[in-house]
């Protein structure tokens, strides 16, 4: 977890739960604003991805129950 998002919890932990319920909806708002079908990738995903496909380049496989169906 980056020492934003740190600071931005311990901030909203502050506010009283009403706000925090607004604080949540307008978060779940930017994020479906900013990907709406939810197919853009975090930054660790893009590297956990990368380094998935070097691993598969190299002639290694990724067992289905290593990846994370839900």
């Amino acid at each position: 977890m980056t020492q934003i998002i740190q600071e931005s919890v311990r901030m909203l932990e502050m506010l009283p739960e009403s706000e925090q319920e607004f604080a949540s909806r307008f978060i779940k708002r930017l994020v479906l604003a900013w990907d709406p079908e939810f197919t853009k990738l975090t930054c660790e995903e893009r590297k956990r991805l990368e380094a998935a496909e070097k691993r598969m380049d190299s002639g290694e496989y990724i067992k289905d129950c290593d990846i994370e169906w839900d």
